[in-house]
């Protein structure tokens, strides 16, 4: 047994050193999370409507393209699963906005879609066949007042989300476009 280690020893030189190429690694590291980031960013919204949540009725037949989803209900915006803003009675309270009650800018939410921005333009980076288009989908509530529609609109563009699209339920889905 001890012939097999010294014979063993004898083979690696003793001014040589033995160490780990790290560069591999780090190669196949990269790609492992380029891949991960790139599964989360292909996620889609699940759109369940609740007394919270109810979606307008459409007549296209325009099928939804693969962007970020924002929903609007009567109590929070939701940015990607993920809950941004608190409404009251669909309305953004005062102190979230930049400017006040007059203001236009909410806070939290510019924040929230800048990382966003950020984290589709770094993927866009590393692959060209997904470059970052700004676009989102609105799935709001029908009873949403327009001027919180409005603020959540005017707060996206400032992030570089430019092309926003409506989402809504067609008419034969549920029967009857009507309002209550």
């Amino acid at each position: 047994m001890k012939g097999l280690v010294r014979r063993k020893l004898r083979k690696v030189p003793p001014h040589e050193e033995q160490s780990l190429n790290i560069y591999p690694m780090m190669d196949i590291m990269t790609i492992i999370l380029v891949f991960m980031i790139m599964q989360v960013a292909n996620e889609t919204a699940n759109i369940s409507q609740s007394d919270e949540l109810q979606l307008p009725w459409t007549t296209s037949t325009e099928q939804l393209t693969e962007a970020l989803a924002i929903q609007i209900s009567r109590t929070e915006v939701i940015v990607d699963g993920r809950p941004v803003v608190q409404l009251r009675n669909g309305t953004v309270d005062p102190s979230q906005k930049q400017g006040g009650a007059n203001g236009f800018l909410i806070t939290p939410l510019l924040n929230e879609m800048q990382q966003h921005r950020d984290r589709l333009k770094l993927i866009a980076q590393r692959n060209p066949r997904r470059p970052f288009t700004g676009e989102v989908q609105i799935i709001a509530d029908r009873r949403t007042p327009f001027r919180t529609l409005s603020e959540i609109i005017y707060t996206i563009g400032q992030a570089e989300f430019a092309h926003m699209h409506f989402v809504a339920l067609e008419e034969s889905q549920g029967g009857g476009g009507g309002g209550h």
